[in-house]
């Protein structure tokens, strides 16, 4: 059961991983922070959260709640100062947590129950939750991408016949 649910969903994280690099990097630095207006997030705000998700979900993921009391999430939400090595950097040590949070689970693992804000998810409930969460911002991460680049954008999928 471990391999069977582990490795597809492993291989589906790291696609969703991929199609985040491969977006930031049709993108200059400043593409990284920009918004459409103060109410939406930009490209390094969306790092900036995952990165904060990330750690607070893997790091102890079988032992303590998911959302940890020092993480603080409506700061991800905030334009910060960050180049894009120190953005790179927070994509880099969230993906981290999370590949060697999945790498070390047994099969046994899949059954237990974790805690998410004081919610009981079993491991693979959990762990479906987080494909969801990280495809929607990794998405939103593309459509910014493309919005920037307009027609120079190189589609990360199959290209619309012109």
């Amino acid at each position: 059961m471990r391999d069977e649910f582990l490795r597809p969903t492993i291989k589906i994280f790291a696609l969703y991983k991929s199609l985040g690099e491969l977006a930031m990097a049709q993108l200059s630095d400043a593409d990284l922070h920009w918004q459409l207006n103060e109410d939406t997030n930009s490209i390094a705000m969306n790092v900036h959260h995952l990165w904060g998700n990330m750690r607070s979900r893997w790091i102890d993921f079988l032992t303590s709640d998911g959302e940890k009391p020092w993480r603080e999430r409506d700061a991800e939400f905030e334009p910060f100062a960050a180049d894009r090595a120190a953005i790179m950097q927070r994509w880099e040590e969230g993906w981290a947590c999370l590949f060697a949070a999945l790498e070390a689970l047994e099969a046994d693992d899949l059954h237990r129950t974790v805690y998410i804000r004081g919610e009981a998810h079993t491991v693979t409930e959990a762990i479906q939750r987080q494909v969801a969460h990280y495809a929607y911002h990794v998405g939103q991460m593309v459509q910014l991408g493309k919005m920037i680049r307009g027609g120079e954008w190189v589609s990360l999928s199959i290209p619309k016949k012109r």
